[in-house]
Order: structure tokens, then sequence, then C-alpha cells
């Protein structure tokens, strides 16, 4: 029995010699592994191959078995084709950061069809954004992403009065306005950068924030300490350089 779902490729590795080992976040079944056999052999008109690029976005049709690790796909064709994204180093960079963040994120195969819609709306936007909102993407992306999984930064009441010192403490992923007994909080500029950026109610509005290499490399540094300490073995991210040379 075959399913009709779509999906969005995280990560594909190569098989043997002719075949893809894909990695795709449906949103029928949540994060999945499908074995594609003979899509690499040699290119003619037509071959799925292309298809199977990390964010590619498909309209898929699967095989699906609960009691097997590894899937097959049937037949997938494009659900969506970029303008940008794939050919544009920047806007691709951005977005091979967030498929891995998705991919650290996505600890079992379960469905989570509002999280798919927001990550298939946070491509497609990431794709035709302007050069400021895109160069603030990952911010955004970064503090929207945890609401889905449940250790979502709270958003403070607007009780601070500008001359309190803000302190975002990352373990309990709050505002607070005495310093954490601990080290795993930022403060000041970066911690109330943090609270405008989560009011954020749509990416168009990124474009409002002027920030500089420095300031986004210091918040996406402290974001990702934040899904360190919520997420069991979610290790290094292996994209955050090459996202840091091409912001910078």
């Amino acid at each position: 029995m075959t399913h009709q779902t779509k999906g969005i490729v995280l990560r594909t590795v190569k098989y043997g010699e002719t075949s893809l080992v894909v990695t795709v976040f449906t949103r029928m079944f949540g994060i999945q592994t499908y074995l594609v056999n003979g899509v690499r052999k040699q290119q003619k008109k037509g071959s799925k191959a292309i298809m199977l690029q990390p964010a590619a976005l498909l309209d898929m049709e699967v095989y699906h078995n609960e009691l097997k690790s590894l899937q097959r796909i049937k037949d997938c064709e494009w659900n969506h084709l970029y303008q940008q994204l794939f050919s544009d180093v920047v806007r691709n960079s951005i977005a091979t950061f967030l498929l891995e963040l998705l991919h650290k994120s996505l600890k079992q195969p379960e469905p989570n069809p509002e999280l798919f819609d927001f990550c298939e709306d946070s491509f497609q936007y990431l794709d035709l954004a302007s050069a400021g909102a895109a160069a603030n993407f990952a911010l955004y992306f970064s503090l929207q992403l945890p609401q889905f999984f449940g250790f979502n930064i709270q958003q403070t009441d607007d009780s601070f009065d500008g001359e309190q010192e803000m302190y975002l403490d990352l373990l309990e992923g709050n505002f607070v306005d005495q310093k954490p007994q601990h080290l795993h909080f930022i403060q000041g500029e970066m911690a109330m950068l943090t609270l405008e950026l989560l009011k954020a109610m749509h990416p168009t509005e990124l474009e409002e924030f002027k920030l500089n290499k420095d300031i986004r490399r210091h918040l996406l540094t402290a974001y990702q300490q934040y899904y360190s300490l919520h997420i069991q073995d979610f290790g290094q991210m292996k994209t955050w350089k090459v996202l840091q040379e091409v912001l910078g």
C-alpha cells in the first residue's frame, strides 16, 4: 500500500554505486529514511536524483511499514520550485543550517503537520526574502522552532523599565532581572534583541533588525547552546562554520 505525502529533504547520502539514502521530513509520517535504488545512474531526462537534494520540497508517493527503519519511495515530483535557494550561496548556506537544526531536533518519527507547514513556509520565504531579512532568518527560525518541541523561550511581560539589566536564562528558558547562578545566559543588548526577535510575528519584520555580523554570531552561538541544553545528544552544528563565513 502506498501513501501520498509532502516531504522536505533533510539529507542525502550516496549508497553503493547508483543509489541514495535520503532522510526526509514528511508531513504524514514525520522524519523518515528512504532507500532510492539506481537513481545515480547516467543522468537522463526526468531523472529523480536532482529532486533529492537537501531543502527540496516534494510531493511523494511512498511505501510505509512501521516495522522497518528504511522505507521506499515509489515516485516523487517537485511540490515547489525555488527561484534562488539552490543557486544563491548565502540562501543555500542558511537553508543548510536550518536543515541540520531541524534534523537534530527531530528525534522520533512522529507526524507533526504544524511543524511541517512552518518549515515549508520558512524555506519558501527564505527563497524570496530580501537580503536583510535573509541574513536574520537563521535567528528567527532558531527561536521559533522550539515551540513545536515544548521548550520555547518564554516571553516576558513589559515590566522591565529599561534601567534594569535583562538576562536570558538559557537553562530555564526565560527572561529575568537577576543574574543566574550558572554560566548559561546572555544579558543586556543580546537578551533584549532576543526578546524583540521573539515578538516578530512574521519573517517580513526581520528586515527591521539592523544587526552586524558579530551580533548575529553571538546570538546564534547562544541559541545553539540553548538547544544543546534542552535536546539530549544535540552535539555540534557542522554547518555553523560555513554559515559564519557566509554571513560575515
